[in-house]
């Protein structure tokens, strides 16, 4: 039974043997719920079977369009007589339009015959082709032209004179040298004529400049009525794409379990971005919540998963789950998800206590401990577990100082000083790069090849940190040098050597397609969630600030 176009019901042999969620999916962290898979899955193979969406997400040979995969997501609801069903959606626009029949409305359609959005882009569009009409105009391109060739005429002429005399002031050097000083007379002549020389000289170079000055000034006093038109058309560009921003974002008003509304300036007005980022709003799980609220019915689980090819700057795999993003989708979530039972944050859950700290090495100066994965290295907001916290135990009151981080779920050998210049001395180490560090990781597929090097720039995800992207603009660089160890059908167990220490390093250049393309088993921000990351830091070389003496500590992965 469906009596409505946008839900599909689950039958009851789905339900019965699949319990209810207790509790709503806590949506920047989880595994889907079973229900949540299931209409994944179906939806999956609308989007395999379809053939009208007109979207390339370059899955196929398919000539027409940019490639482009795609977030959609699905939500498990119940109605008011306790049937279950799900509604899906996807993120932005999908071929250009906001409506599909198979997936739920965005929250607002700025694509609407005739809205204000049309009509102020429409405005827009002509402001631009009229730059564009400018920037080429045949006229306006000659005058640039000119400029530009005189401009290196005057350069060329200024340089070819300033060598003549820079000859000249060597000669006069040379004359001044070999004057006979016994004759006052001659020489104050002498140096009479090299003065007046030396200022023909700068009278000389100061006519070209002045002459040549004028020439471009006269060139550039043509171009000042076409530039300032074309700054002009800019300028309004620039206001009337800022209003239109602001007057979208004042036609978003999002619901929540209580019939209360709340706009996207409301909700951002106290974030860190003060105002929402560009595409606030318009992901899939927001739409879906608010169409949910909407009709009444009661959201019991969420998920979102990638279709289609990856983006260059963030790994997103087809068919693989993921979270909402923070940046955008969290401040909006935090207002709709108000009022509703969500499974804990594990971000703020406490490490297993059963989990032991054990120290590699100790003395009076500092301590090697082979940290487990899952156990912070330094405290969190809300969580004082970590390595720190258990050493500042262990020391008696004296404060450990951390040289260098891993990740939470990264396992493996960590320094820690004991004394302001012991820090001073390794955090040198570091920064030097003479420390010798070497991860082990297993990878989840086999991969070809036996060793070699990534290079990839990163940057950290604005709106979805810690996750990292590739960005060959502004991204730092990264470099990272591996050797296989060995190999079975669907893994790789691979040695790293990371010779700079950007965040997520390793994982990224593992996931990432411009890297190995296969991520770390485990990874539960670039791969697919397990039981832990399997990644660790097995070896530690370093000089001792006292002895300096070179340590080298190694521990094997327990995987």
């Amino acid at each position: 039974m469906n009596d409505h176009p946008r839900i599909n019901w689950f039958d009851e042999e789905t339900l019965s043997n699949i319990p209810l969620p207790q509790r709503f999916t806590f949506p920047f962290y989880y595994r889907p719920h079973p229900l949540a898979v299931a209409a994944a899955t179906h939806v999956q193979q609308y989007l395999e079977a379809q053939t009208d969406l007109q979207h390339n997400f370059g899955l196929t040979n398919d000539p027409t369009g940019t490639p482009k995969g795609k977030m959609f997501g699905v939500l498990v609801v119940s109605d008011s007589a306790g049937r279950v069903g799900y509604l899906s959606a996807f993120s932005g626009k999908l071929a250009g339009t906001n409506y599909h029949p198979r997936f739920v409305p965005p929250v607002f359609d700025m694509l609407t015959e005739g809205s204000f959005f049309l009509r102020e882009q429409e405005v827009i569009d002509g402001i631009n082709r009229d730059i564009e009409t400018a920037l080429a105009d045949e006229h306006y391109l000659s005058l640039k032209q000119l400029l530009d060739t005189e401009t290196t005429r005057a350069e060329q002429e200024i340089s070819a004179l300033r060598q003549v005399l820079k000859g000249s002031k060597e000669n006069r050097r040379l004359r001044r040298e070999a004057n006979n000083a016994s004759d006052p007379a001659a020489h104050e002549l002498l140096e009479a004529a090299l003065a007046r020389e030396s200022n023909d000289d700068r009278r000389s170079m100061r006519a070209l400049k002045d002459e040549w000055q004028q020439k471009l000034d006269h060139i550039r006093l043509r171009l000042v009525p076409i530039d300032k038109r074309i700054e002009a058309l800019k300028q309004e560009r620039e206001e009337r794409s800022a209003g239109l921003q602001e007057q979208l974002f004042s036609q978003y008003s999002f619901l929540n379990r209580y019939g209360q509304r709340k706009s996207l300036h409301a909700i951002f007005a106290l974030t860190a971005f003060g105002r929402p980022p560009a595409g606030a709003g318009e992901c899939a799980t927001p739409r879906l919540l608010q169409y949910a609220f909407a009709q009444g019915y009661t959201p019991l689980a969420m998920a979102e998963f990638w279709w289609g090819t990856s983006p260059v700057s963030e790994i997103r795999r087809h068919k693989q789950y993921y979270p909402a993003c923070t940046g955008k989708c969290k401040p909006i979530l935090e207002h709709m998800l108000e009022g509703i039972a969500v499974n804990d944050n594990p971000f703020l859950q406490p490490a297993d206590d059963t989990i032991t700290l054990p120290v590699v090495y100790d003395d009076e100066y500092l301590t090697v401990v082979n940290k487990p994965g899952g156990l912070r290295s330094v405290p969190g907001i809300a969580v004082a577990d970590s390595v720190y916290s258990r050493l500042l135990s262990a020391m008696n009151g004296a404060e450990p100082l951390i040289v260098h981080r891993l990740d939470m779920s990264t396992s493996g050998l960590m320094v820690v000083a004991k004394a302001p210049e012991i820090h001073k001395h390794l955090q040198r180490q570091f920064l030097q790069r003479t420390v010798g560090k070497r991860y082990t990781a297993l990878l989840s597929r086999a991969i070809e090849g036996h060793e070699g090097s990534i290079d990839l720039p990163l940057i950290p995800d604005p709106f979805n940190r810690p996750r990292q992207l590739v960005c060959y603009d502004t991204g730092k660089p990264s470099h990272t040098t591996w050797k296989v160890v060995a190999t079975t059908a669907d893994t790789t167990r691979i040695h790293f050597w990371p010779h700079t220490g950007r965040t997520h390093q390793l994982r990224v250049h593992a996931a990432h397609p411009q890297g190995l393309n296969a991520p770390i088993v485990g990874d539960d921000l670039y791969g697919t969630p397990g039981s832990h990351l399997h990644l660790h830091a097995g070896l530690l070389e370093f000089v001792h600030p006292i002895t300096r003496e070179r340590l080298c500590f190694e521990v094997m992965a327990d995987f």
